[in-house]
């Protein structure tokens, strides 16, 4: 189910404006690659090209490719609403939508792919995904109570319900846990421990202790002024980009000289 993602000499702008430039970087399946660097420096504008997410925002465009499994995702004739259904994403803050109760917030996804389901088959999809988020013990008496009265941690874990209930291969999450009490943040981080077994994740992280707990490999991006665009400037095994750098920049950026 999890695949690789090559991303090749990626631009990314915004209209005129280069936002990120030259990013070359290969995810492997089945691991947690973090993005880190400062504000502003493009680490999220690179995680929303990789499910063309950054397309919704009117006159943004790439350049380059991002091969899934050797499948250019910006190739001529390819669909995004499909790509954003093979790429499920997690946002920075719990969006369960309002009006649906805990059982409808899973199935949204899903219903929203016209997938026609059974109710027995949804039934069975919704316990699944709320196992696979470690949140089904928790709701399954109250599966019919609005999504939104859950706390802020648990509705992060439906989110992430929402987002594995339409089968995808890889999974996006933009600093998941930044809206989130220490305690959620490890229920958080103890499930991308988990689905890593099943998918290839990728998450944004001003939390540099997050980065070292969750990550096989580390992407540090960097920017050298306002209006330049943001850049990779170094991509490794997590340890080593904490422990052992090869770049300066991302030496004083982890010890703390800036950012």
């Amino acid at each position: 189910m999890s695949k690789s993602i090559e991303i090749k000499d990626l631009d990314i702008y915004y209209d005129k404006f280069k936002a990120v430039e030259n990013v070359n970087m290969t995810i492997e399946p089945k691991s947690v690659t973090a993005f880190i660097g400062p504000s502003g420096c493009g680490k999220s504008t690179v995680l929303r090209s990789i499910n063309r997410m950054h397309e919704v925002i009117p006159k943004a465009w790439v350049d380059g490719q991002i091969l899934l499994d050797g499948d250019d995702l910006y190739g001529a004739g390819v669909d995004p609403v499909r790509v954003r259904s093979q790429i499920g994403m997690v946002f920075q803050r719990p969006n369960p939508f309002p009006t649906m109760s805990i059982g409808e917030n899973v199935l949204a996804g899903v219903k929203l792919n016209n997938k026609r389901i059974s109710k027995k088959d949804a039934d069975e999809l919704v316990e699944t995904s709320l196992r696979g988020a470690n949140l089904w013990e928790e709701v399954k008496d109250r599966l019919d109570a609005p999504g939104a009265g859950l706390s802020g941690g648990q509705q992060q874990r439906l989110c992430i319900a929402r987002a594995i209930a339409v089968k995808p291969d890889v999974l996006l999450m933009d600093e998941p846990c930044s809206a989130l009490d220490p305690i959620s943040t490890l229920a958080i981080e103890d499930l991308i421990h988990e689905l890593k077994t099943d998918y290839t994740i990728v998450i944004v992280t001003h939390n540099m202790q997050q980065a070292t707990r969750v990550s096989d490999k580390t992407g540090f991006f960097n920017i050298a002024g306002t209006g330049k665009p943001g850049k990779l400037i170094e991509f490794d095994e997590t340890r080593t980009i904490f422990e052992n750098p090869a770049n300066q920049q991302t030496q004083d950026y982890v010890t703390g000289r800036f950012g």
